[in-house]
């Protein structure tokens, strides 16, 4: 067996006989001595025009190739197991619930919102009539904010561990194999809802539960030295007794975080980072990314990441979003907040993708009073900035790109993927000053390195504020429990400690086996 590395037009991937006719002539064999092969990874080249394909092959010329390890076959049925209340049903939340069965362990998962498919008509009302659900909506609800965002996976953190075994897992619960080879891999927000659907039926078929519409108001403590998690109360009613405890509730579960600090339950503000989304036409991203437009039938939407400094503060472009669409993602009313999603085909006109800066601790000196909860409070008076900028609805403040760098309202906008709908306003005004500054010299800085990215044509969206929870709900590395209360762990982007579906995922899998690890020592 043989690992061999080739360039390769798209095109000719497509094609076997030229595949293996390229993967022979990389290991020095005639094509048909090849006998097995699989393609291990892949990915786009743009430094050559046209691009090219990177591809990673193993291939053999007796044996078969070893198969793919299977994650779901041999669970075992957890029904009469000791339970682990997992509140939130995310991305961390039911890699955590799955991880608990592989460990023995009978999850239950308390999701405030709905499931993934009773869902949609939550986002329906607010794309068509404005109406935001609190507890369903682009960020709440089956699958936490990364269900109907786009379904991008990676990660550039590899301190969890590696990625392969939830990868896997997703391809086995229906997900498109090339995600086990694509160095950005990506399943669409049409394709997940069914994936998570059928994770979550693993999951009951083991002995898991799932409960919807079952909002956390409320968690009890006991004892002093240590102070421990005893109860949950749902939907203000309804009491259930716990021991164990992973708090999984996403990075916008502002009464959660609100709850804990009433409770006394230490939390601490954490960095984020927050701007708008700016809208281009694909063909203008494929051109400068692949120099050709239209791009070829091999050739997947193009994208890009850019990032500068000013000072020592980050701007960066953020969950980039090729042949997609802007969406609205506020979770409470009166409030503007968007995201990006794109479907599988990434086949809109359009590519969008949030430009932010960096927001420091020390950015927020004037927040000081409200303690943890600076981050929130900021996030929420910028949101409501620009809801009362307009008229009630969620059609969302918008500038022309070149308008915004010239401090001018627009007289106009371009088309835009936004169904809600933009209406013109200054939204270089409706920013915290210094925030815009930051984001100007940005965006100047990235029109260097992708020649043309201030079009006229380009439009600003406002206001791209949720990218990470602002604040941290501290826990022991080792034992992933929380630094006071025995039996809380804290996990996933909620509660700091991860920043996008994979890493969400990943931070699941090792706080279930951290719960494993604590049950089997007391």
């Amino acid at each position: 067996m043989q690992e061999i590395d080739i360039r390769i037009a798209p095109e000719d991937f497509e094609d076997i006989n030229l595949l293996k006719r390229d993967l022979a002539k990389a290991a020095g064999l005639h094509a048909a001595k090849i006998k097995h092969y699989r393609i291990t990874k892949r990915s786009i080249d743009g430094r050559f025009r046209p691009p090219m394909l990177m591809v990673r092959a193993l291939i053999t010329e007796g044996d078969a190739l070893p198969d793919i390890p299977r994650e779901l076959d041999d669970l075992p049925d957890v029904s009469n197991a000791q339970e682990v209340h997992i509140i939130g049903a995310g991305p961390a939340g039911y890699f955590a619930a799955l991880e608990c069965i592989k460990q023995g362990l009978r999850p239950i998962v308390i999701e405030r919102g709905k499931d993934v498919q009773t869902r949609r008509r939550d986002l329906k009302a607010i794309q068509q009539d404005g109406i935001v659900n609190p507890h369903s909506n682009y960020c709440f609800g089956e699958g936490g904010a990364g269900t109907y965002s786009d379904g991008k996976l990676y990660t550039r953190s590899g301190k969890r561990g590696s990625i392969d075994t939830i990868l896997r897992i997703l391809s086995e619960c229906g997900a498109h194999p090339d995600i086990l080879i694509d160095a950005h891999p990506h399943i669409g927000s049409n394709k997940l809802p069914g994936i998570i659907a059928t994770l979550r039926s693993k999951m009951v078929d083991h002995g898991g539960q799932v409960l919807f519409d079952s909002f956390v108001s409320d968690i009890m403590f006991e004892g002093t030295s240590p102070r421990r998690i005893s109860g949950i109360e749902i939907n203000g009613k309804d009491r259930i007794a716990v021991e164990h405890v992973i708090l999984a509730t996403g990075h916008s579960a502002r009464d959660i975080f609100t709850l804990l600090k009433e409770k006394n339950v230490f939390i601490e503000p954490k960095p984020f980072a927050l701007g708008v989304r700016i809208e281009h036409s694909q063909s203008f991203v494929d051109l400068c990314q692949y120099g050709v437009t239209p791009r070829g039938p091999y050739l997947p939407a193009a994208s890009y990441a850019l990032n500068t400094k000013t000072g020592n503060r980050g701007v960066f472009s953020f969950c980039m979003c090729p042949g997609g669409l802007i969406v609205p993602a506020a979770t409470a009313p009166g409030e503007i907040v968007v995201n990006g999603m794109s479907l599988s085909r990434r086949d809109s006109p359009y590519a969008n993708s949030g430009v932010v800066s960096s927001v420091e601790i020390e950015d927020m000196a004037s927040y000081q009073n409200h303690g943890p909860m600076m981050g929130v409070k900021f996030q929420q008076e910028v949101e409501q900035r620009m809801f009362e900028a307009g008229d009630g609805s969620q059609a969302a403040p918008a500038q022309r790109l070149t308008d915004f760098l010239l401090k001018k309202k627009s007289s106009d906008l371009p088309q835009s993927s936004y169904i809600p709908g933009l209406f013109s306003a200054p939204v270089h005004e409706l920013l915290p000053s210094w925030i815009y500054d930051r984001l100007a010299f940005g965006i100047k800085g990235f029109d260097h390195k992708m020649y043309g990215y201030v079009d006229p044509e380009a439009v600003v969206v406002a206001t791209e504020s949720r990218t990470s929870s602002p604040v941290r709900i501290p826990r022991d590395p080792e034992t992933k429990m929380h630094v006071q209360i025995e039996g809380l762990f804290p996990c996933g982007e909620g509660a700091g400690y991860a920043g996008g579906i994979l890493s969400a995922a990943m931070d699941g899998r090792n706080t279930a086996i951290a719960v494993k690890n604590f049950i089997s020592t007391k």
